[in-house]
């Protein structure tokens, strides 16, 4: 055996250790394991809808103070700040979304929702079929390792628990309220979601954008109601609706590039009251997806040029034309900047071993996270996915999505990942600087 140099051989055991999560950040995580499942149970068992999240934020808020966070509640509806501040260095924004869905719960679980709400006139189950419970248990578990572990970085650490992310009001809620402008400008901001098809053990990323805009488009088509067994006296609105409804096909394969993405998905039709009745109106409400502005501009044009153009051939007045709405209020794309990738790769690679830090590939659904980092600051921000499923479930391909009745995170694995990638990419953020 050759000689080695006691600082050469300091390396090499540092380095042989570069694949394992820092003993002292194990250590905190393994003590507090049992506590974290338990919070996440109670969580899943207590959902609360979005904008109706008073006992969830109280809860969350309630553990970060007493671990020694700077809480202030009720920031744009039920948002909470929690700030703790460890000497001179950069400000890093960690946010939580907190709200539920309004939907029965299947997976049988011992600990599955039994609660109901009030939605839409109707009394319903509600469940966490996003993952939002174990968001925030991957957040406060975090929280309580920086918190236990200060000597090991410095600076400013701002956890948001963001409400009503479901329905994507939540951030610019916090936004609105003068988050930046109270508590600070993040240098960078991060955040992960659970993920119904990565094992659990593992994330996933991908750079640029992964998620897309989304947003909610009525479209209002007027006619002149008749008869049903005299429809030569109608202008039939049913009819061109479902002209309307075809043609809007044609936005995606033959207006849009082919090499850019775009949805386009009627979810809904409604009018009329009978058989034998030509409706005056019909109501056709559409989801709309896109990633970048110059396409989302075109799809809206050709939305509103199809429309007129079914009515005008249909032989409408002008003051029968059909009614565009599209709201101002919509969900972003989320832009996951590249030197954010690349710094999380790192992080994460070193701390769960880079044969688990997988490609992600974008998807068209959509997250109010990407509006942290769309203000006028530009703060540098990056989302990943957090693997839950466990390997039988991989293996039977059992893999309910997001939103399911039957989507459940494994708790343990889920959040001893989430909380060592995390620790592990804030307290080398807080290194660097930024």
């Amino acid at each position: 055996m050759r000689h080695i140099l006691p600082s050469t051989f300091v390396l090499l055991l540092l380095s042989s250790f570069a694949l394992i999560k820092p003993p002292k950040m194990a250590q905190i995580l393994a003590d507090d394991m049992d506590f974290l499942v338990e919070f996440y149970k109670t969580r899943h068992q207590n959902p609360e809808i979005s904008l109706e999240e008073k006992n969830t934020a109280g809860a969350l808020a309630r553990e970060l103070k007493s671990i020694g966070y700077d809480v202030t509640e009720n920031v744009g509806g039920y948002g909470i700040v929690a700030i703790l501040r460890n000497g001179k260095g950069p400000q890093i924004l960690y946010r939580t979304d907190m709200d539920a869905l309004p939907m029965a719960e299947k997976t049988g679980l011992d600990y599955r929702s039994l609660v109901t709400t009030e939605y839409n006139g109707s009394t319903v189950g509600t469940m966490h079929s996003c993952g939002h419970d174990m968001h925030m248990t991957t957040l406060l578990g975090t929280a309580r390792v920086m918190a236990k572990i200060k000597d090991q970085w410095k600076g400013t650490l701002m956890l948001i628990g963001q409400p009503a992310e479901e329905i994507g009001a939540g951030a610019k809620m916090m936004l609105d309220a003068g988050l930046y402008q109270k508590f600070g400008v993040p240098d960078v901001g991060v955040g992960l979601h659970c993920n119904p098809s990565i094992p659990a053990g593992q994330i996933g990323v991908a750079e640029g954008f992964t998620m897309a805009t989304t947003e909610s488009i009525d479209i209002r088509v007027f006619g002149v109601g008749a008869h049903g067994a005299t429809p030569h006296m109608s202008i039939d609105p049913v009819v061109m609706a479902s002209m309307i409804v075809m043609e809007l096909q044609t936005i995606v394969s033959r207006s849009i590039k082919p090499i850019d993405d775009a949805v386009i998905t009627v979810g809904a039709i409604k009018g009329g009251t009978k058989h034998n009745i030509i409706p005056d109106e019909v109501t056709l409400q559409l989801s709309v997806r896109t990633y970048t502005q110059e396409v989302r501009a075109l799809v809206h044009r050709r939305i509103r040029e199809i429309t007129r153009g079914v009515a005008i051939a249909a032989g409408l007045p002008e003051d029968k034309m059909p009614e565009v709405i599209i709201p101002d209020v919509y969900t972003p794309a989320n832009y996951n900047y590249p030197e954010m990738v690349a710094k999380l790769k790192s992080s994460a690679s070193r701390a769960i071993g880079s044969q688990n830090v997988v490609y992600a590939e974008p998807q068209m659904v959509g997250e109010d996270f990407s509006r942290y980092g769309q203000t006028e600051h530009k703060v540098p921000t990056v989302l990943f996915w957090l693997g839950t499923v466990t390997d039988e479930k991989i293996k039977a391909n059992d893999l309910p999505g997001l939103h399911s009745p039957y989507y459940f995170p494994e708790p343990q694995q889920s959040i001893e990942t989430g909380v060592t990638v995390m620790t592990t990419l804030l307290t080398d953020l807080f290194a660097e600087g930024k």
